[in-house]
């Protein structure tokens, strides 16, 4: 909807409403151009735009990831349906259209991708995902500065800190296999936690991150979510970062993890759970220096293609992939 029509990164187009286009397709990209919910800065409504153009590489539908050894463009079928028409003025339509689309997607059998947008499209996103399987099966795993549990907020129910309650209320995600990854910070405040223990959430402050050890957490996470539940929704607000590597985004919280955290928490995750489903959201480009924002969604996308690229070739047999591996030893 907003700036050059472009494609993620060059790949090849699709058409959400020809389910024929993406036949056969492992991952659908989706753009939800909406920040009709924020409460701080809007802007993120041109997170799609930039999270697909951000990089300084040709636009030639190609990254061989250096770390993983694939080209995950190549070795899996990703396709761009471009961005759900969203109207800012038109919260309740919005929402909906975007769900529509996420469970199109899904119930083909490919992975949506969403770009946002703001958070308020994880209530779309997810619920729409969780959708094309059975009820109750699908876990969230949901990286943050905040827990986005908050009831109504300038007489509304629909917002950027509200989608993970609604999300609980409408069934679609249990509340006891929802896991949060890098709260902080000054809100919510204590009734909020209330609910979100009452509702048997697992959320993991900074403070315990920093104690134990973010693999140790995403480990426990892991486990939790899996059981009882088939496969995740990874939800990536990039506001989870640190401001000094995530700048443009509409509410930034000092004390986050660092970039190469969230890119290593990312791959983990990709590589090692069934996903389902994905976003990158709250990447708002007006308050973003020197493109610094962009350029980590981006490479938070490429790195989640490349671990489930990478999952599937190891899958197929042969040598499996270890980090520990110098580079030019091949495989």
């Amino acid at each position: 909807m907003f700036g050059p029509d472009i494609t993620f990164l060059g790949v090849d187009r699709c058409d959400v409403n020809d389910s024929a286009s993406y036949a056969g397709a492992d991952v659908v990209i989706i753009g939800a151009p909406f920040d009709g919910g924020t409460s701080n800065r809007p802007g993120a409504r041109f997170g799609p735009m930039a999270l697909r153009q951000a990089c300084y590489l040709p636009h030639d539908g190609s990254r061989p990831s250096l770390a993983l050894r694939v080209d995950a463009l190549r070795d899996l079928r990703v396709l761009d349906a471009g961005d759900v028409e969203c109207y800012s003025g038109d919260v309740e339509g919005s929402l909906a259209a975007i769900e529509e689309a996420v469970h199109r997607v899904a119930s083909s059998g490919a992975i949506p991708l969403v770009l946002g947008g703001d958070h308020t499209v994880a209530l779309p996103d997810a619920r729409g995902t969780a959708r094309a399987y059975a009820a109750g099966r699908t876990s969230m795993i949901h990286f943050d500065a905040h827990a986005d549990t908050g009831d109504i907020t300038f007489g509304h129910l629909y917002g950027h800190g509200q989608p993970m309650r609604r999300l609980i209320e409408s069934g679609a995600i249990r509340g006891d296999r929802f896991l949060q990854i890098g709260l902080r910070g000054y809100w919510p405040e204590p009734e909020t936690l209330g609910w979100m223990a009452q509702q048997n959430m697992r959320s993991y402050e900074m403070t315990e991150i920093v104690a134990r050890g973010l693999d140790e957490c995403l480990t426990e996470s892991f486990r939790i979510a899996l059981d009882e539940c088939d496969q995740i929704f990874l939800s990536v607000d990039i506001d989870v970062c640190d401001p000094g590597h995530a700048p443009g985004t509409g509410t930034p919280e000092p004390g986050g993890l660092t970039a190469r955290q969230l890119l290593d928490a990312v791959r983990r995750i990709c590589y090692e759970m069934p996903v389902a489903g994905m976003e990158v959201v709250e990447v708002a480009p007006p308050y973003d220096h020197a493109d610094i924002t962009a350029f980590l969604g981006n490479r938070v996308i490429l790195e989640a293609l490349s671990a489930m690229a990478r999952r599937r070739k190891d899958d197929e047999g042969g040598p499996r992939w270890d980090p520990r591996q110098p580079l030019l030893d091949g495989r």
